[in-house]
């Protein structure tokens, strides 16, 4: 059995081993990642900047990193190809 985050709601539509995840400077776009890539560092330190501009109090409800979804694209699809 799982724990619920206080103000996350799990969506239907995000996978079992995966998360919803909002990305971008000024309008917010969500992504759906693999929970494996939080274990890795490009993503650890977009984490930490979320932290830090955020602290626990994300404004669109769920985690929300502050970084350009160019950057988070990048990134991500590193992470798919390796």
């Amino acid at each position: 059995m799982g724990f619920r985050l206080p103000g996350l709601q799990r969506r239907s539509d995000v996978p079992k081993g995966y998360l919803a995840v909002y990305v971008g400077e000024n309008e917010k776009k969500r992504f759906v990642i693999s929970i494996s890539y939080l274990n890795q560092p490009s993503i650890q330190d977009l984490l930490s900047q979320a932290e830090q501009e955020f602290g626990f109090a994300h404004p669109m409800g769920g985690l929300t990193i502050p970084c350009g979804e160019d950057v988070f694209l990048d990134i991500t699809s590193r992470l798919q190809r390796s």
